[in-house]
């Protein structure tokens, strides 16, 4: 029996998608002519999907999408029936179907074919599948408890524009994602800015596999003051510049809490017509609050106007 190209819950509106794989042809002479519904006869077939050829059978959540084999007027295929659980049964007309079995962000398709007499085999479906559960840790491996902590995934395997596609996106830590087997690439946010980390996670079949990625970063909170331990001064504008020179963050709120990877930097603060700056460390791990005094170093407006470049 023939297996086709996996495809998540998500991209299985209609197994039109599966003509664009390469690994999928087209159906046959014979296929077109023996149309399922030119017969009123229904086959009843068990479907059972496993994460490996050893493994038990999945008991829940796995989605079942069954395809005619045979092109609509619109040049697709059409769905012909669903299902969700583990092991499931369809009564079927005799003759060829795809049917997708989807565990998660895996799946496999296959292609079956419902005979007129006969007996018909359990159709097992081995999805190859394994799970990742994602934490991000700081400084000696102290896990981060924060919701500005998410996870993207992309998958390696070959596409188009030969660069890695987008999975699932904003995951948060703890959360089990069911994947097939492969490599994948993924990248740890730890809020909006520079705190990011890539990794590649090799995911096995029939192991859920915890990973913890580490993140060298703290969340900094910044404030204007008139005397230390004062009131944040409202109307206060925020710029953060790396230790290169570029700007890394911006806020216009008087008591802005940024995530910041580890490294120097230079806070600057815009009030009315006034800016004031401070240098500080950001070190992983340690959340640290940097209070600007109105009576500490200011820079004027004109010294940081940019100069026009010589003809």
């Amino acid at each position: 029996m023939n297996v086709y190209q996996a495809y998540s819950k998500e991209q299985i509106n209609s197994l039109n998608n599966l003509y664009v794989s390469p690994k999928t042809s087209r159906p046959t002479a014979s296929e077109q002519k023996a149309d399922p519904k030119s017969s009123n006869i229904l086959r009843e077939v068990v479907l059972e999907a496993r994460l490996t050829a050893n493994g038990k059978p999945i008991k829940r959540k796995v989605f079942w999408h069954v395809f005619s084999s045979i092109l609509n007027t619109e040049g697709k295929l059409s769905l012909i029936a669903t299902a969700e659980g583990g092991h499931t049964t369809f009564k079927l007309i005799p003759g060829n179907y795809f049917i997708n079995a989807s565990f998660g962000r895996s799946g496999i398709t296959k292609k079956v074919h419902i005979p007129m007499t006969g007996n018909i085999e359990k159709q097992i479906f081995i999805l190859k599948s394994g799970g990742l559960r994602l934490h991000g840790v700081s400084k000696n491996n102290k896990e981060i408890i924060d919701n500005q902590l998410t996870f993207s995934i992309y998958s390696l395997e070959p596409t188009l524009n030969k660069k890695p596609y987008l999975i699932m996106e904003k995951l948060k830590a703890g959360t089990i994602i069911r994947l097939n087997a492969g490599i994948y690439q993924i990248i740890c946010q730890y809020g909006n800015y520079n705190a990011e980390v890539n990794s590649h996670i090799k995911v096995e079949a029939g192991k859920l596999i915890d990973v913890s990625i580490e993140n060298r970063a703290a969340k900094i909170t910044f404030k204007l003051v008139s005397e230390k331990g004062g009131e944040a001064i409202a109307d206060t504008a925020w710029s953060i510049i790396n230790s290169s020179g570029d700007t890394v963050a911006e806020s216009v709120s008087a008591f802005p809490s940024i995530v910041l990877a580890e490294g120097e930097y230079v806070a600057i603060a815009h009030n009315k017509d006034k800016i004031y700056q401070r240098e500080f460390l950001v070190e992983a791990g340690k959340n640290t609050e940097i209070e600007l005094l109105l009576k500490e170093k200011r820079l004027n407006l004109k010294s940081i106007t940019t100069t026009p470049e010589m003809d």
